[in-house]
């Protein structure tokens, strides 16, 4: 426990945030309960064209000045694909004490690799369950539909 009395001191949570909704808000609010400063790395357009393959509704710039406003929010940083895959360069560039991370991660090889990682320099991992009954893939199919 910290002097505030939550479990740590600096978490990170990384996203594309795109058409930002209540399950993102849910997600980033569940974090900050946890930590006294909260980063929140926002995907660049290049991961979501390169990786994600999808074209993003908003621009980098305009998602991180999204997410940034947010109170519960105490940085947003725009991260690159490099930083977004390895969690080791996220914690090298951005120094936290715990990463959140959907629950759906967890058990996957990149995540447990991460663990034994994260492990040995005394970091944490938590995992969230996703908010059911929303998702920006079901928003864009709805405003398509």
């Amino acid at each position: 426990m910290t002097n505030s009395g939550k479990k740590y001191k600096t978490g990170y949570t990384c996203g594309v945030f795109d058409l930002f909704h209540v399950g993102h808000l849910n997600l980033l609010e569940r974090c900050k309960e946890m930590c006294e400063v909260l980063i929140v790395g926002v995907c660049d357009d290049d991961y979501v064209r390169n990786i994600k393959k999808k074209e993003p509704v908003f621009k980098e710039d305009e998602r991180v000045r999204i997410i940034g406003a947010l109170r519960c929010v105490d940085s947003a940083v725009l991260v690159d694909t490099e930083t977004t895959n390895d969690k080791m360069l996220a914690i090298e560039k951005l120094h936290f004490d715990v990463l959140f991370s959907g629950d759906d991660w967890k058990g996957s090889e990149r995540y447990k690799k991460t663990e034994e990682q994260f492990a040995k320099i005394g970091a944490a991992i938590e995992y969230l369950p996703y908010t059911t009954g929303i998702s920006t893939t079901e928003l864009k199919s709805k405003i398509k539909g």
